[in-house]
C-alpha cells in the first residue's frame, strides 16, 4: 500500500510477465478439458460400435450426435488456445513497444482477441479479470459482453452438424451407416452361428451400459 491508501502502480515489465504466466495456467486448464472431453470421446464411440453391431440405428443417430458435440467442443478450445498465444505475442510487442515509446500502446489485435476468450466458459472469469487490468493499463478499451453473439448462427449450424453425424457414422462403422446414405435405408448384418452364441451372453450386460449411457445423454 503506498502513500494516501493508494496501491503503487506496477512496474509493465513484471505486468506483463503476469499476465503471460496467467495466460499460460489457464491454457493449461484447457488441456485438462480437452483430455476429459476426449476421453468421454472414446466411451460413447465404444458404445456406438456395439450399438452399430446389434443394428440399432437410432442409438447410433444419438451417439454420434454426442460425438459430434465433443468435437465441436474441442475444436473451439484449441481455438482458444490459439488466441491466447496470440494474446501473449502482443505482450512481448508491447515490451518492445515500451522500450521506444516508454510506455504499453492500445492493441485492437489484444482487445479482440479477449473478447473471444471472454466467452469460453471454463476460463471467462480470469479473462474478465485480465480485461480489466489491461483496460487499466491502457492496452484496451473497457469492452461489453454480448451475450447474443454466440447465439446468432446455431440455426444454421444445424445442417452442418447432421453431415458431421452422417460422417461419423460412415467412419465408426466403417461405411455400414452414415456417409453411404441415410441411416433408416441400411440393414446391419446380425451375429451369425458361432459367432451370435459367443456374443449372445455379454450382449445384456452391454445393453445396459448403453441404456445407462443414453439416459446420461438425455437427461
Amino acid at each position: 500500500m503506498g502513500l494516501f491508501g493508494k496501491e503503487p502502480e506496477k512496474d509493465p515489465r513484471e505486468q506483463v510477465r503476469e499476465w503471460r504466466s496467467k495466460l499460460r495456467r489457464e491454457q493449461r486448464t484447457l488441456d485438462k478439458q480437452i483430455r476429459s472431453i476426449q476421453g468421454e470421446e472414446a466411451k460413447v464411440k465404444k458404445s456406438l460400435k456395439e450399438a452399430a453391431k446389434k443394428g440399432h440405428k437410432d442409438v447410433c443417430t444419438i451417439l454420434a450426435k454426442e460425438m459430434v458435440r465433443s468435437r465441436k467442443a474441442v475444436n473451439k478450445i484449441h481455438a482458444s488456445k490459439a488466441q491466447m498465444n496470440s494474446v501473449m505475442m502482443q505482450m512481448q510487442n508491447q515490451l518492445a513497444t515500451m522500450r521506444m515509446a516508454g510506455a504499453m500502446q492500445k492493441s485492437t489485435a489484444v482487445m479482440q482477441s479477449m473478447n473471444q476468450l471472454m466467452k469460453v466458459p471454463e476460463i471467462a472469469a480470469i479473462m474478465r479479470e485480465l480485461s480489466k487490468e489491461m483496460t487499466k493499463a491502457g492496452i484496451i478499451e473497457e469492452m461489453v459482453d454480448d451475450a447474443f453473439e454466440s447465439v446468432v448462427g446455431d440455426e444454421d449450424d444445424e445442417e452442418a452438424a447432421e453431415v458431421e453425424v452422417d460422417k461419423i457414422l460412415f467412419e465408426v462403422t466403417n461405411g455400414i451407416l452414415g456417409q453411404a446414405g441415410p441411416v433408416s435405408d441400411h440393414v446391419l448384418p446380425e451375429p451369425q452361428g458361432a459367432a451370435a452364441a459367443a456374443t449372445a451372453e455379454s450382449d445384456e450386460e452391454e445393453d445396459d451400459e448403453m441404456r445407462a449411457r443414453l439416459e446420461a445423454l438425455r437427461s
